[in-house]
């Protein structure tokens, strides 16, 4: 039984990141006039009221996208991000949160089209009612990882894929590594984002061995921490990127360190940019990575 919600935690510094990072990886592929595919195995709502009962209950938008909302100077490598949180809140004050297809909206060209999976029954209704009559998003209310085997490779041979599970369930970290190598093995020339929590350090550290043993050639890992390792909270998250853009590595050197100053709870946590696999073996660290 799926009981997770975000809209209690939409706007957190782990939305920042992982939203930030799916913008860059978004915006390479405009570099090309081909079309592009976008799937989301794990949709949620859309979009994400911030004057609601659930956002308002612990208010953790206000230590995320909140510190950056009236930002006037962001690096080049954030722009974009905050453009499309914008894109929902035309006027001055910040009400909206866009989740992952809005975000993802918001840079599609009338040829590109994507697909959003979302198998719980409130939040699949939403997503539908969010993009109603829009003829380049279809909303299935399925399980995202069996619609890997569907839906790739996609007619356009070029694309994106975000899996972004809650992690609730006890085998997720199992079905999440199933589904990427059945994924790649379907569609090598695919970029593939994953995003996890890091709510425990050796959780998170078993889940990157884990995917460094599937032997994928060109992978790069990122890691954002407000506040140093502690149990039972949510005290950063990372990304895993098969198959990253070109110069990808350095607008995440060039944005999370500024990120960081502004997101971080008293100066604790920190950021590290790597390469699991391809490329070099490191990219950056920051303060909370040894």
């Amino acid at each position: 039984m799926l009981s997770y919600r975000h809209a209690f935690h939409a706007g957190v510094h782990a939305d920042v990141f992982k939203h930030l990072i799916l913008s860059l990886l978004v915006r390479s592929l405009l570099h090309k006039d081909k079309p592009f595919f976008y799937l989301d195995t794990h949709a949620g709502a859309g979009r994400y009221n911030l004057g609601s009962e659930m956002a308002r209950k612990n208010r953790e938008y206000e230590t995320g996208i909140g510190r950056l909302w009236n930002e006037a100077s962001p690096p080049e490598a954030v722009r974009d991000y905050l453009a499309a949180v914008r894109t929902i809140n035309p006027g001055r004050e910040l009400r909206w949160y866009p989740g992952s297809p809005r975000i993802v909206r918001s840079f599609l060209r009338p040829r590109d089209r994507m697909v959003l999976c979302e198998l719980h029954p409130n939040e699949a209704r939403l997503l539908s009612a969010e993009f109603a009559g829009d003829r380049q998003v279809r909303v299935e209310p399925l399980d995202g990882y069996q619609r890997l085997k569907a839906l790739l490779p996609p007619p356009e041979r070029r694309g994106l894929v975000l899996i972004d599970p809650a992690y609730e369930l006890k085998d997720e970290r199992r079905r999440l590594l199933d589904a990427i190598k059945e994924g790649y093995t379907r569609w090598a020339s695919g970029i593939f984002a994953v995003w996890y929590p890091i709510q425990d350090r050796a959780m998170a550290d078993d889940l990157v061995r884990r995917f460094k043993r599937l032997n994928i050639p060109k992978v790069l890992l990122a890691e954002f921490t407000v506040l140093p390792n502690k149990p039972f909270r949510l005290n950063g998250s990372g990304m895993i990127v098969i198959n990253p853009p070109w110069r990808l590595d350095e607008q995440l050197n060039e944005a999370l360190p500024w990120l960081w100053k502004r997101l971080a709870i008293e100066g604790q946590g920190g950021f590290r940019v790597e390469w699991l696999a391809g490329e070099q073996t490191i990219a950056a660290k920051g303060k909370g990575f040894g």
